[in-house]
């Protein structure tokens, strides 16, 4: 289950190693996630600011499907001082959809969103 994961994370780390806008790469993890991972349904980015969790990008700003998925995955975004200042969610209508190496991937690309967004 975790090469279309991969093949996603290769089209967002392209977009991060181009040094697009942070907005531009918020809106291609969601978008990449959910129109190359058949499983995952809804993706959706909340920064932090102050005490407020803001959502800065999602596949369906509408409808989160939280009350209809299966399967739910949460990865902090972290500073390079390890400050958490956001959240990457991605959620399956699928039971048991994700696996060990999907989790894997994510993480790297909440890190890479996390090393991004300290440097704007």
């Amino acid at each position: 289950m975790s090469i279309p994961t991969d093949v996603a994370s290769l089209q967002i780390m392209a977009h991060v190693y181009k040094k697009e806008s942070l907005q531009s790469i918020f809106n291609k993890t969601v978008e990449s996630l959910v129109s190359t991972v058949p499983y995952i349904d809804w993706a959706g980015i909340y920064m932090y600011e102050n005490l407020d969790h803001k959502l800065v990008a999602a596949s369906d700003l509408e409808d989160d499907l939280r009350w209809e998925c299966n399967g739910e995955l949460k990865f902090p975004i972290k500073s390079s001082s390890e400050k958490e200042i956001g959240m990457l969610i991605v959620r399956s209508r699928q039971p048991i959809a994700f696996d060990v190496t999907d989790v894997s991937t994510l993480e790297t690309i909440a890190e890479a969103i996390g090393q991004e967004s300290f440097a704007n």
